[in-house]
């Protein structure tokens, strides 16, 4: 059998044979196929030369197949649905309301901001999956870059050509202090209060420690190693523990303190002239291949801008916190 032949074997073909055993009929097979009777019988007789064997075995009672003949029309049904799956994938893929998105966030978006938000557009878009990956703000990019994640969210600009890169949402650093701590009650401390108290302080590559060195070093030309720096923690909720145990007070986002503060178990202590206010960004690759559920996602989180997330993000507890943080 000449094996190199079955390169001029096409889709039309084997669909014609596939029918053609449905319908146990040529003429019947080409109405199916909206052919006439001498076209189909063309394509049936091109597929047994590129087999170089007869398949069809013509009888007065029909059709029925040869061995070989068998053979290659389970070959031909495989093709076929082969086909229509990839063309029913490709629609999911298309459709306004399916498919999935990659997502990385730094722990501020990760843990306070998006379960808000992917919680409310899975009530709109059920059929479009988020899948989110926490890490510090270095690594986000990375991620991002390296197409790990289709979607970034973190807390500073990463100034990089091969990203996009938009301010969402507004974040104002806050001083913690544990409930009971010596400066309760105070209205500010100064910097050098801050300098010489027992210092909890995020991981190299968190956004929260690098605008707070830069801020540090502008505002009152400080190092951040000039701290008292007792611990770090891989994570705000780790810091946010630490200075609930004591271990030290801290600058953390009003994002992850503020059940704790309407709960009494955190205070906020305002530095002498400081208000530390930062953006949340998204980020993406400008070459990510923009999809239709990834618009929607992209329309949906543009849409919080500047809106209330949540009502317990926005109701104040106490005078410190009547200002919106979205």
């Amino acid at each position: 059998m000449a094996y190199d032949t079955f390169r001029n074997i096409t889709i039309q073909q084997l669909e014609s044979l596939v029918h053609l055993v449905a319908e146990r009929n040529f003429s019947r097979a080409a109405q199916k196929m909206v052919l006439t009777q001498p076209s189909l019988s063309k394509h049936i007789k091109n597929l047994e030369d590129a087999a170089g064997t007869r398949l069809v075995n013509r009888e007065g009672t029909g059709i029925s197949l040869t061995p070989e003949g068998k053979l290659l029309f389970e070959f031909a049904r495989k093709v076929l649905y082969l086909r229509e799956d990839v063309k029913e994938r490709m629609v999911k893929l298309q459709d306004r309301s399916s498919g999935s998105i990659r997502i990385s966030a730094s722990t501020l978006p990760a843990t306070y901001i998006l379960p808000y938000i992917l919680s409310r557009f899975q009530k709109s878009y059920p059929q479009i999956q988020t899948f989110v990956q926490s890490a510090n703000s270095e690594d986000v990019i990375d991620m991002v870059l390296n197409q790990q994640s289709e979607i970034g969210f973190i807390g500073k600009n990463p100034h990089s050509k091969k990203l996009h890169s938009e301010p969402l949402w507004q974040d104002r650093l806050m001083l913690a202090v544990p409930a009971g701590h010596h400066w309760t009650g105070a209205d500010e401390v100064s910097v050098k209060d801050l300098i010489e108290a027992p210092f909890v302080m995020r991981e190299k590559g968190s956004a929260t420690r690098e605008i707070l060195g830069e801020y540090l070093l502008e505002h009152a030309g400080i190092d951040l190693n000039q701290l008292n720096i007792v611990a770090e923690m891989g994570s705000s909720e780790a810091v946010k523990e630490a200075v609930i145990a004591g271990l030290g007070i801290s600058v953390l986002s009003l994002h992850a303190v503020k059940r704790e503060i309407e709960q009494g178990i955190i205070i906020e202590i305002p530095i002498q002239g400081w208000r530390i206010v930062r953006q949340v960004y998204l980020i993406y690759r400008h070459q990510l291949g923009i999809m239709k559920h990834h618009q929607l996602f992209l329309d949906y989180v543009r849409e919080s801008r500047g809106s209330a997330l949540d009502n317990r993000l926005n109701e104040p507890s106490d005078g410190r916190l009547h200002e919106p943080i979205l």
